[in-house]
């Protein structure tokens, strides 16, 4: 067992072991196999220790990484967990889902310098795995409770961060959702290969069982208004991503066989609950074409091959350097058999009575845009057709009309449509605060934990500004 750092200088970096495409693609599982302690320990130990972590001021929640890895090189994981668990969340959820090939383990020192970043994520959910195991993780528990009682509306990432931290001040919090199961897009939105739904469930148990109230089928603007919910509730957060996908404008894009991403993920993930679904909305046998190029668009490929269809293809207007997802997932996608089409975007979709076929054009990038990324120019001439009977748009997400939604016409928004706040978070309507996606927009899991945890910090500030703090009768 080795308790001494800097060991990049004998040690490469290496992953848990991974199962072959040919077993993977035949399940849902997640595609890694767990860290065994030795290997684990042996790459915890491979980091420099630098004085200037660039990995911990990359990540969005300044997880203290350097000394959690320390600590599993020495075998002492119960503080590891101590310590990753101070400023995550959801740790064992990072560590699986957090790109941290742009994040920490991209800035990581030994990256920059060819030496091969230390496997930070695989450590992360080595180490918290390993708690769940050994019974160190329990729920928020409060010194003192309190009688305000806080309402968050949205179960994903955001709000539950938000949940958990309010609970352990001692509030009372009564969480909303849509959905029927708690988890947002960590439960609907992500394959199981990538969050096996267990890992997220174990979680939301935990904080029921910890006095947080879930309500569940529950729509604001349908079963209550905000308004409604600002007399019943002390303060409120807004946690509920954006969800509206943006559209697919090319001719034929309403044919049958042209859907939604976010809706056939939510189809197959609920098929992996046992719930019957629209059987249109399953790629067995069909011939896929996804277009996209984000984690989104990743999903779906790998989706799509996990159902059985006969070909999958994704096309993406950039180039494989200049896409937005990970790169990690798309080897991952490689792997599994998906193919590629780089600088190419649909001009429309044709098709009698269904989708057919995707009339595509060839890309040229250009000069940069105002965001530093080449431009994508049409190559004339260059027009030719995908076949496909199965067509994904993955191009995104934009806020849906809250102010509308939900009855509150004062609730303002930006240009963009997500929700205008201040420095605390706090929207337009005093008590009202908001946190995650519907603010920021698309983002990643790890800064709507971070908004989460931030918002509830401003709630508590807010209460305690407006009154002494309530003890609970």
């Amino acid at each position: 067992m080795s308790s001494s750092m800097l060991q990049f200088v004998r040690l490469s970096a290496a992953m848990p072991d991974k199962r072959e495409a040919e077993e993977r693609t035949l399940d849902f599982n997640e595609i890694y196999r767990r860290f065994q302690r030795p290997g684990a320990q042996a790459q915890a130990s491979r980091c420099e220790q630098c004085g200037i972590p660039f990995c911990q001021i990359h990540c969005p929640l300044q997880n203290n990484i350097p000394d959690w890895l320390m600590l599993a090189s020495a075998g002492r994981l119960e503080e590891a967990y101590r310590v990753s668990s101070a400023t995550n969340t959801f740790p064992e959820i990072c560590g699986r889902i957090c790109p941290q090939d742009r994040l920490c383990e991209g800035m990581c020192v030994l990256e920059q310098s060819g030496h091969e970043s230390v496997t930070i994520g695989a450590v992360e959910k080595f180490i918290t795995d390993t708690a769940w195991d050994e019974g160190w993780v329990q729920g928020p528990k409060p010194a003192a409770e309190r009688r305000q009682s806080i309402g968050i509306i949205g179960s994903g990432p955001g709000g539950l961060a938000a949940a958990e931290r309010l609970r352990a001040k001692g509030f009372q919090v009564h969480v909303y959702d849509r959905h029927d199961r708690a988890g947002g897009l960590l439960i609907y939105g992500i394959p199981s290969f990538k969050l096996e739904k267990d890992i997220v469930e174990r979680r939301t148990k935990l904080l029921a069982d910890s006095g947080v109230v879930f309500h569940q089928n529950f729509e604001i603007g349908r079963d209550a208004s905000l308004d409604d919910l600002r007399r019943k509730h002390a303060a409120l957060i807004i946690a509920t991503g954006v969800y509206q996908p943006r559209p697919l404008s090319v001719p034929g894009s309403d044919l049958p066989g042209v859907h939604r991403a976010l809706d056939y993920l939510i189809a197959s993930n609920r098929a992996g609950f046992g719930d019957d679904v629209a059987p249109e909305l399953n790629a067995t046998g069909k011939t896929v074409v996804v277009i996209g190029g984000g984690d989104t668009a990743m999903d779906c490929v790998r989706t799509a091959i996990r159902q059985g269809a006969k070909k999958v293809t994704c096309l993406y207007r950039r180039d494989r350097a200049n896409m937005p997802g990970s790169q990690r997932e798309v080897k991952h996608a490689e792997e599994e058999g998906v193919t590629f089409v780089w600088q190419t975007a649909p001009e429309m979709l044709t098709g009698e009575g269904a989708v057919s076929g995707v009339v595509s054009v060839k890309m040229h990038l250009g000069v940069a845009d105002s965001s530093g990324r080449q431009t994508p120019t049409v190559i004339e001439g260059s027009h030719y057709t995908e076949p496909a009977d199965f067509v994904v748009s993955a191009l995104g997400f934009e806020p849906e009309d809250l102010p509308q939604l939900f009855g509150a016409p004062d609730l303002t928004v930006s240009r963009w449509g997500t929700l205008k706040v201040d420095a605390s978070l706090m929207t337009s309507l005093p008590g009202v605060f908001a946190a995650g996606d519907i603010v920021r927009g698309a983002s990643l899991v790890v800064w709507a934990i971070k908004d989460g945890r931030d918002a509830a910090d401003s709630v508590e500030r807010y209460l305690d500004a407006k009154s002494p703090r309530q003890a609970a009768e």
